[in-house]
C-alpha cells in the first residue's frame, strides 16, 4: 500500500507531464485501486471522454495496466484499469536510465531517449523520429543501421514488447490457487494484486525481448514472376524468404516497444552495491572487486550478480598489478568479499546485492536517528536493528555502557517519534510480582522513513515548480532563480538516489 505522500508525490509527477486532468485520474486510480472506467467516471464527476483520452495518455506512457475481470455471475467482463506506482517514480530518473545507455550502447541513446519521450512507439514511428532528429548537414542514417541498433538494446535487454493489452484475471481464482497452496505446504512469496496484474499481463522473455528479423535488401523481390516457374527446393528457400519479410513487417509497423524499466533499475542497483563497498574494501582488493562486476554477463534474478572466473581473471589481468596475482589469491579476496562459488556452475562466483542493500538502507536510517537524536540515540537504535529481538532495559544498558538516564531519555524519544514499540513483562518468581521492559525496533519504521522520503522529494518538487512559475512571470532577479533552480533540481536528483534504495533496489 502505498503512503500518501508516495500517492502525492506520483500525482505532481504526473500532473508536471501531462497535465492537472491526467494527474486527476491517476490520483483515482492510485487511491482506490483498480477501477472500471465507469467507476472512474463516477468518483471524478468528469465526462467518459476526458476520462478516457486520460486513460489512453497514461496506457501509452507505461503508467496504467488494463485488464479484463469477471462482472457478475455470468461470463461478462469488464475492464479494470490499474496505476502502475513504480513507473510513474521512474519518470524522473530517465536521464539515469540514458547514462547507462550512454556508457554502455552510446550509438543506442537516440533510440532510447525517443521511447522514454514516447512511451510506446512501433520501430518504424522510431525511425521517423530517428531520422527526423539527425542535424542538418549530417548523414543520416539507413534503416539497417538504426535496425542494427534497435537489436542491440533488445538483446541487451534494455527495451522490451509491451505486455498484453487487456489480460483476463480473475482475483477470486487467484485466491482459490493461493490457499490450495497454501494447505499444500508450499512456501512462496506473497505477491500483491498490484504485482500479480502486472505478471498476468507479462509476455514471457522469448517473447518480450525477441529481435526484428532481419531481412535480405531483395526480400521484396521474392514474389517476382519467375516464383512461378521455380520448383523443388528453390520454391521453398523462397517460401521461408517471404515469411522472414511477413515476420518482419510486423515486427517493425505492429508491434509495439517500450524501455525496460527494470534493466535499468537492476543496472543502477549493480553500480550502486559496486561503488558502496569501495571505501571499505583492503588495499589491493579494488582491482578484483572492480573486475568481478566488469565480468557479470549472466543475469539470473534482480537480485545477485554472476561472474565466471575466466572472465574475472581476464580482467584482473588487464588492471594495473593484476599480473601478479595468484588464482588462489583472487579466489580467496573473492570470498572474502561474500562473493561464493555458484551451486549452479562452480566455475563462477554470484554475490547477493540484497544483503548490501539492506545494509545500506539500515546504515540511511541509522545515519538520520544519529543527525535527529545524536550518539546515544544512533548507538541504541542500531543495537535493537542488528538484534532484531526485544531486549531488556538493563541488557541495552550493559551492552551500550551508556549512562541509565541517557539510556531512558533516548529510548522514551524513539517510542514517541514511533521508531521503537515496548512491551511491558510481568515476571511471577520471587514472593512478588516483577515487572520489567523490553525494547523492540518498530516493523513499520522503514515505511515511516520512505514515506518522509517521498515528502521531501514532494517538497522539493514544489519548490522547483513555484521557482518555474516566476521565471515565467518574469523577474528582476532572473539569473538568481534559474540558479536556485539548478540547484533544487540537483538535489531532487541525489535525493532520489535515496529514494531509489529503498523504492527500487
Amino acid at each position: 500500500m502505498v503512503s500518501q505522500h508516495g500517492i502525492l508525490l506520483a500525482v505532481s509527477i504526473i500532473s508536471d507531464h501531462f497535465g492537472p486532468l491526467v494527474s486527476k485520474v491517476c490520483g483515482c486510480l492510485l487511491r482506490h485501486g483498480a477501477l472500471p472506467l465507469q467507476e472512474i467516471v463516477r468518483r471524478l464527476e468528469l465526462s467518459p471522454g476526458q476520462v478516457k483520452n486520460s486513460l489512453l495518455v497514461l496506457i501509452q506512457h507505461n503508467c496504467v495496466q488494463a485488464f479484463n475481470s469477471p462482472r457478475g455471475s455470468g461470463d461478462k467482463t469488464a475492464t479494470h484499469y490499474l496505476a502502475n506506482f513504480d513507473n510513474i517514480l521512474h519518470r524522473q530518473r530517465f536521464s539515469k536510465f540514458l547514462s547507462v545507455i550512454r556508457a554502455d550502447i552510446p550509438e543506442s541513446e537516440a533510440l532510447l531517449e525517443g521511447l522514454l519521450q514516447n512511451g510506446r512507439l512501433t520501430f518504424d514511428q522510431l525511425v521517423e523520429r530517428t531520422i527526423s532528429k539527425v542535424p542538418e548537414g549530417s548523414i543520416t542514417p539507413s534503416r539497417e543501421e538504426i535496425r542494427m541498433n534497435f537489436n542491440k538494446l533488445v538483446f541487451a535487454h534494455y527495451v522490451e514488447r509491451c505486455p498484453k493489452p487487456e489480460p483476463f484475471f480473475d482475483p477470486l481464482v487467484d485466491e482459490q490457487s493461493t490457499s490450495t497452496r497454501k494447505r499444500a505446504k508450499t512456501v512462496e512469496i506473497a505477491l500483491s494484486i498490484d504485482k500479480k496484474v502486472v505478471n498476468t499481463a507479462s509476455l514471457s522473455d522469448a517473447e518480450r525481448f525477441s529481435e526484428i528479423p532481419y531481412i535480405m535488401e531483395d526480400a521484396s523481390n521474392a514474389n517476382d514472376s519467375t516464383h512461378s516457374s521455380i520448383a523443388g527446393t528453390k520454391r521453398k528457400h523462397n517460401a521461408l524468404e517471404v515469411d522472414a519479410e511477413l515476420n518482419s513487417t510486423i515486427a517493425e509497423n505492429e508491434v509495439l516497444w517500450r524501455a525496460n524499466f527494470e534493466k535499468f533499475i537492476f543496472c543502477l542497483k549493480k553500480k550502486f552495491c559496486a561503488d558502496r563497498k569501495k571505501p571499505k574494501l583492503k588495499v589491493g582488493t579494488h582491482p578484483i572487486w572492480e573486475a568481478f562486476f566488469e565480468a557479470s554477463l549472466i543475469e539470473r534474478d534482480n537480485n545477485s550478480v554472476t561472474s565466471p572466473i575466466n572472465g574475472i581473471l581476464e580482467r584482473v589481468g588487464q588492471k594495473e598489478g593484476g599480473t601478479l596475482m595468484t588464482l588462489d589469491h583472487i579466489t580467496r579476496v573473492l570470498e572474502e568479499l561474500n562473493c561464493n562459488p555458484s551451486s549452479e556452475d562452480p566455475d563462477s562466483f554470484i554475490l547477493d546485492l540484497s544483503r548490501i542493500v539492506e545494509a545500506s538502507q539500515n546504515e540511511e536510517i541509522e545515519s538520520l536517528v544519529k543527525k535527529k537524536y545524536g550518539h546515544a540515540a544512533f548507538t541504541i537504535f542500531r543495537l535493537l536493528v542488528r538484534d532484531g529481538c526485544p531486549m531488556e532495559t538493563d541488557k541495552i544498558i550493559d551492552t551500550t555502557i551508556l549512562d541509565k538516564q541517557i539510556v531512558y531519555g533516548t529510548l522514551y524519544k524513539l517510542l514517541k517519534d514511533d521508531y521503537i514499540e515496548t512491551e511491558r513483562i510481568l515476571s511471577g518468581t520471587g514472593t512478588g510480582n516483577l515487572q520489567f521492559f523490553v525494547w523492540r525496533v518498530k516493523n513499520t519504521f522503514r515505511e515511516q522513513f520512505i514515506d518522509n522520503l517521498y515528502h521531501a522529494a514532494l517538497n522539493l518538487r514544489q519548490m522547483v515548480n513555484y521557482i518555474a512559475d516566476l521565471l515565467l512571470e518574469g523577474s528582476k532577479d532572473d539569473t538568481k532563480l534559474r540558479n536556485r533552480k539548478n540547484i533544487l533540481i540537483l538535489a531532487l536528483t541525489r535525493h532520489d538516489d535515496s529514494l531509489m534504495l529503498f523504492n527500487g533496489f
